[in-house]
């Protein structure tokens, strides 16, 4: 967890996001890189920016680029990261240069990092955009940490994974052992109704365990309430501060027609979550 990408953009994640990856830094003495995300000129009518009725010329280019530069550095600043050249160990943070970047540079971008942290996608007035989501999630190949609004005062000391035996979800928890290694307390929670064959939540706890991690079995019984909303309920309750979850099983067609657990996730979560496709 040594380099973090964060998309910055105006919407009312922002914060937040910029928070959880500044206690990650501060916990792993990371470099936080941030960029300017913003439509280029071909794809804005074809892109769900909020341009209606703008005029995107140099000048808004150069507004946006600008609003964003500030907004990112004014924060590390204030919780006491120092730019990169000015510490030589610790947590330091930097700005990708004068360029916006489209969410689908961004996921492509985000290859040569550790990390990349971007709000939970919602639909209301200046939220955070499912597009810079799926970007991340899809095109990276590494693991993102999608954050609520709510702001949170610790991260990675007690972690939910929903493990539901799956090839994503192995991905997530591989990516994730530095996490995983410096936790007081792992909950392996098996996905309720998951049809999937695969190892089981015992299997993984026993395999955690011999990597040093304090892994446990926390079972769960299919009831009435939806996966996703019963894994969230079980994760609060026990006072995990982070969900790692495997993104998209199923094809991306059937998520988007007939619904998922990790489509549940997003909509409901009020935890940091730690995903890989």
């Amino acid at each position: 967890m040594k380099t973090i990408l964060i998309p910055v953009e105006d919407h009312n994640t922002m914060d937040a996001v910029m928070n959880c990856a500044v206690l990650l830094a501060q916990k792993f003495g990371s470099y936080i890189e941030g960029a300017a995300l913003g439509p280029d000129f071909t794809e804005i009518a074809a892109s769900d920016f909020a341009f209606s009725g703008m005029i995107f010329d140099e000048k808004t280019r150069l507004q946006l680029l600008d609003g964003a530069m500030r907004k990112f550095e004014t924060f590390m600043l204030s919780h006491g990261l120092k730019r990169l050249g000015e510490v030589q160990t610790g947590a330091s943070f930097g700005w990708l240069g004068a360029q916006l970047m489209t969410d689908k540079n961004m996921g492509e971008y985000g290859r040569v990092f550790d990390l990349i942290a971007v709000g939970k996608p919602d639909n209301v007035t200046n939220g955070a955009r499912s597009l810079t989501f799926e970007s991340a999630l899809f095109e990276s190949g590494r693991p993102i940490l999608i954050v609520p609004p709510q702001m949170v005062t610790g991260l990675g000391s007690s972690i939910a994974i929903a493990w539901n035996g799956s090839s994503e979800t192995a991905r997530s928890v591989a990516f994730a052992m530095p996490l995983l290694l410096g936790a007081a307390d792992v909950q392996v929670l098996n996905v309720p109704h998951s049809r999937l064959t695969g190892p089981s939540a015992d299997e993984l706890v026993r395999n955690l365990r011999r990597h040093g991690v304090a892994a446990r079995t926390v079972p769960m019984e299919a009831g009435s309430k939806a996966p996703g909303a019963a894994l969230l309920e079980k994760a609060k309750l026990l006072g995990a501060d982070l969900l790692i979850k495997g993104g998209y099983t199923q094809s991306r067609l059937r998520e988007m027609i007939f619904g998922s657990v990790t489509s549940e996730i997003l909509a409901e979560t009020r935890l940091p979550v730690f995903m890989a496709h």
